[in-house]
């Protein structure tokens, strides 16, 4: 018979999260869809953070089959999290962000995280801590997923709005994140294919 203690915090003993909490944290993470990125949509819109987050987050998913020793439910988690600091700090281009930003916006964001309760807040902690270190697969290929999609992202979108430094940049950039993987390097030649023609046609 489950008792009152276990009616709360559930039947393995794990603290159930409220409803108040759940809508908390959905609110802080809502500010990612007014968060805009250094880049624009296909159609010249600024895009989101948010709107970033769920594509690599899709990407993670539908290499499910290319993965298949990986735990990619895993990877979808570090997908969706990613950015949650800059619910605090805002986007800052790669290019741009320096060593005390990257600090700001990890200490932010470890503030919040604690104050989650468990099983979610070891949970994040632990996926935080296992993308900074970078030693496992799940780690990289969220992180290759992470910058693919800027690269891809920039190639729909209309030429104009390409910074003078993004021209080369887009030429380079994660390639020697994937380096691990072949499948995604090849997918990396093929988004380098499309930003050659991109800049070869000049829209």
């Amino acid at each position: 018979m489950i008792g009152a203690d276990d009616a709360k915090n559930g039947k393995d003993g794990c603290r159930k999260m409220d409803a108040r909490t759940f809508l908390d944290i959905l609110h802080v993470a809502e500010r990612l869809k007014d968060t805009p990125r250094h880049c624009t949509t296909s159609k010249g819109r600024i895009e989101s953070v948010a709107e970033h987050s769920w594509r690599i987050a899709l990407m993670a998913f539908l290499l499910r089959g290319e993965f298949p020793d990986l735990d990619m439910d895993r990877v979808t988690a570090m997908c969706l999290i990613h950015d949650l600091g800059e619910c605090f700090t805002g986007d800052i281009p790669t290019f741009n962000k320096t060593a005390t930003d990257e600090k700001t916006e990890d200490r932010l964001l470890d503030e919040w995280v604690r104050t989650l309760p468990d099983p979610v807040r070891d949970e994040m902690l632990a996926l935080y801590a296992e993308m900074n270190a970078q030693k496992t697969p799940e780690a990289r290929v969220y992180k290759s997923l992470d910058k693919l999609e800027a690269v891809i992202q920039h190639n729909e979108s209309p030429i104009s709005t390409w910074a003078p430094n993004e021209y080369e940049l887009n030429k380079t950039y994660a390639f020697d994140t994937v380096a691990f993987s072949e499948w995604l390097t090849t997918l990396r030649r093929e988004i380098l294919a499309d930003t050659l023609k991109k800049i070869e046609e000049g829209n």
